[in-house]
């Protein structure tokens, strides 16, 4: 049975993309507005020792362990400084490992700002690609500046994967996994099994149109089953997303993996039939079942924000599609 694929829409919104945009009014991803300071993170509890700072750029995950606190992402530029004060609320455990889910700025670049001590993990293809910072697809707005050539490496992942990584033991332990290519070709997918949680990064911003990163590896053909094989990961609940104001469920996962295989299943059929890509972007809406669902329907037409943000996935994926 064929998967449907659906839309990878690169949202890029004024400060970084609809991705970035629609969640900045929630403290969501990219290119949030507000100044660096621990007042502008917003603490959700997870799991009594499982936290999500939200604010400032992506989401961050503190996982309080015996030894210290192991961070899931460090947010925009500057804002290294304002997470460790806010962990100060939660812990008096130094932060000793930090783990990156990808390469784009909005979740790595607080890692100039924390000890030489602490320990940086990330995918092998999103290490490689920090140490280049190449701008999003789409982004016109991303820094020029590499944060890491600017701080002389200080910050870059010194503990990389290919597949899978475990890190501590116990409930403190903590799997890092590797499915393929779909918002980069450097997405980390990272579990607390004591917990029944997974961090699955921008791979799974929120319940919207993703941000297919083309020049930094990512695929809109390979997104979906990406995704699909992270969704057969078991004995996890609970999903915390790159940038959705609140966490979400193993089933809103695998029903975002449906989504995009459905974009794509559509293209494929209509790059067959002879339609163009700008037939395609005017005429193509969100099926009803992700409509209920709580995602949106990009504007019609053929101009205009939301349109050319679809039209950009429409084209990578028709790209792909030989």
């Amino acid at each position: 049975m064929t998967r449907g694929p659906v839309l990878v829409t690169l949202v890029i919104a004024g400060a970084l993309s609809a991705a970035f945009a629609a969640a900045q009014a929630r403290g969501g991803q990219g290119g949030n507005q507000q100044a660096p300071a621990a007042t502008a993170i917003q603490v959700e509890k997870v799991r009594n020792n499982l936290y999500v700072l939200s604010g400032g750029g992506g989401n961050t995950a503190a996982f309080v362990t015996a030894n210290g606190v192991v961070l899931v992402d460090t947010k925009l530029p500057g804002w290294g400084k304002p997470i460790l004060q806010k962990l100060k609320e939660i812990t008096d455990k130094p932060v000793t490992t930090i783990i990156n889910t990808h390469t784009h700025f909005d979740h790595v670049s607080g890692n100039v700002e924390f000890p030489a001590t602490v320990e940086v993990v990330a995918h092998e293809n999103a290490a490689r690609q920090m140490r280049e910072m190449r701008q999003p697809t789409g982004v016109s707005n991303a820094p020029q500046e590499n944060i890491f050539s600017a701080h002389n490496g200080t910050g870059l992942p010194k503990r990389t994967f290919k597949e899978r990584l475990t890190l501590g033991s116990g409930t403190d332990r903590v799997e890092l996994h590797y499915f393929g290519r779909a918002h980069t070709s450097g997405d980390a997918f990272v579990v607390f099994p004591a917990l029944r949680v997974m961090h699955a990064g921008d791979a799974f911003p929120n319940k919207g149109i993703p941000i297919i990163d083309a020049n930094n590896g990512g695929s809109g053909v390979e997104y979906a089953e990406t995704l699909w094989k992270a969704g057969s990961l078991e004995n996890i609940d609970t999903v915390i997303t790159g940038h959705n104001a609140t966490t979400l469920t193993m089933r809103d996962m695998k029903m975002y993996a449906d989504f995009n295989g459905e974009f794509v299943e559509a293209v494929r059929a209509a790059k067959k039939a002879g339609r163009t890509i700008d037939d395609i972007a005017s005429t193509w809406t969100v099926p009803g079942r992700y409509l209920e669902g709580g995602y949106t329907q990009p504007p019609p037409g053929t101009s205009g924000q939301g349109t050319a943000r679809l039209r950009m996935n429409i084209e990578i994926v028709w790209n792909e599609l030989k």
